[in-house]
C-alpha cells in the first residue's frame, strides 16, 4: 500500500512519454465507444485520467486500492470505487462499456484473474484497453543478447521493483484471447535509447515498429 500511495498518476501526466501512451489509450476507447459510455479506470489515482475521459464524452469511474486516491477523485467530481484489482471486482456482471487498465497489469500476481474479471464486468462488445511497459523494447533486446537483464525486471530499481509480471505483445495478446477478448494490433509511444548522458526518444519508430517501443497499448473487445 505504501508503494502505491504516492502521486504517481499526476507525475506520469507531466511526462510527454506517458501523455502520449495515455492519449493512445483514450483514442482506442473513444474510437470504439459512444458518448456517455461508462468506463472504469483501474488504478486511477486521484481521478486525473477520469477528467480526461470525461472530456472525451465518456462517464468515468475511478477505481483504486488507496482510500485517499478515491477521496481525491470524488473531490474532483469523478465517481469512485475502492477496490483491489488483484481480487474479484465489486462490479455487476456486464455493467460496463469500457475498462481502462493503465500501467496496472504488470503489478498483479494473477493477470489471468484480472483479465477474466474485466471480461465479466464488460457487456458483450465492450472494450478493455491495457497499457503496460514493454519487456522487449529495442534497447533491451540488445541488452539481453549481451547477457544483461531487461530493464523491466530490475528488482532493485526505485519503482520498477513493483513490476512483477512483465509482458511482450504476443504474451499479452495470448492472455486476452484466453480470457475471451479479440486483441487489437499494438500501439506504442516512443522507441527509447538510453545512454549514460541522455535519453533519445522516437515517436516515428514507435509508429513504425510498435513492439520495439517502451510502452504497449493494446485493446481487447469482449466477444459475445
Amino acid at each position: 500500500m505504501r508503494g502505491y500511495s504516492g502521486d504517481e498518476v499526476a507525475g506520469y501526466l507531466r511526462d510527454p512519454y506517458h501523455r502520449l501512451r495515455l492519449r493512445h489509450a483514450l483514442d482506442m476507447l473513444t474510437e470504439h465507444l459512444p458518448a456517455g459510455a461508462v468506463v472504469a479506470d483501474l488504478g486511477a489515482g486521484g481521478g486525473e485520467v477520469g477528467d480526461l475521459l470525461g472530456r472525451r464524452g465518456l462517464r468515468p469511474v475511478a477505481c483504486d486500492v488507496v482510500a485517499e486516491a478515491c477521496r481525491a477523485a470524488l473531490r474532483a467530481g469523478v465517481a469512485a470505487v475502492r477496490l483491489d484489482v488483484g481480487a474479484l471486482l465489486p462490479v455487476r456482471t456486464g455493467s460496463l462499456d469500457g475498462v481502462l487498465a493503465g500501467e496496472i497489469i504488470e503489478h498483479v500476481y494473477d493477470p489471468a484473474l484480472l483479465l477474466a474479471e474485466c471480461h465479466r464486468v464488460l457487456r458483450p462488445g465492450g472494450i478493455l484497453v491495457l497499457t503496460t511497459p514493454n519487456l522487449a523494447p529495442a534497447q533491451d533486446r540488445l541488452r539481453f543478447l549481451l547477457g544483461q537483464a531487461p530493464r523491466q525486471v530490475d528488482p532493485f530499481h526505485e519503482y520498477l521493483h513493483l513490476h512483477i509480471r512483465p509482458f511482450t505483445y504476443p504474451l499479452l495478446a495470448t492472455g486476452l484471447r484466453a480470457a475471451g477478448f479479440a486483441p487489437s494490433p499494438p500501439r506504442s509511444n516512443h522507441v527509447v535509447w538510453r545512454t549514460r548522458r541522455r535519453e533519445f526518444r522516437s515517436r516515428w519508430a514507435a509508429r513504425r515498429w510498435p513492439t520495439l517501443g517502451g510502452s504497449l497499448v493494446v485493446a481487447g473487445v469482449r466477444l459475445a
